[in-house]
């Protein structure tokens, strides 16, 4: 039987100190009004800690706007979905668990094993961002591996990467 712990979280979001010891600007932990959000951005939404003491981390990595009529297309989602999940498996072989598409279409959930490190996952990001713009084809792009195989762009995916990682100095001033 698992068991699990939400780690509690004070006024503000505020872990009690444990994202700040992580490097997350405090009180921008967990659910925020998507009407203050800023983008692009990464942050911290949650912190699971089992009854190992292993621990859970949903990183919200958000490209757009939320509510601001510019969000991803179905192609760009995909893409960078498709980038996203290679290069965490890549550079976070012991840590990856999951990339989770937002239903909005203005980001994407990353979740990890035992890795909160606000440095750590911006780094990571990144890597996969600047390798995005060095690739010539989108991973998984094909009929035995993707399931909408010709709705993929590489080119498309380039752009969005270019605009993010202009803006990477800003990625933690989510508020």
């Amino acid at each position: 039987m698992a068991f699990f712990v939400r780690l509690s979280l004070g006024a503000g979001g505020d872990m009690k100190g444990f994202d700040v010891a992580l490097g997350w600007p405090s009180g921008t932990v967990g659910e925020l009004d998507h009407r203050r959000l800023k983008t692009p951005s990464v942050k911290l939404r949650s912190a699971t800690v089992g009854a190992a003491g292993d621990v859970v981390y949903c990183i919200d990595f958000r490209v757009r706007s939320p509510n601001a009529n510019c969000y991803l297309s179905s192609t760009e989602l995909h893409s960078l979905e498709h980038f996203l999940l290679e290069g965490a498996q890549r550079l976070l072989p012991d840590n990856f668990l999951s990339i989770g598409v937002m239903g909005c279409q203005t980001g994407f959930y990353l979740t990890l094993l035992n890795e909160g490190r606000a440095g750590r996952v911006c780094e990571v990001i990144a890597a996969i961002l600047e390798g995005i713009l060095e690739a010539r084809c989108v991973p998984y792009a094909c009929i035995e591996q993707c399931g909408n195989f010709e709705n993929h762009s590489v080119e498309l995916a380039q752009q969005v990467a270019k605009e993010v990682l202009a803006e990477r100095g800003r990625w933690l001033e989510v508020l």
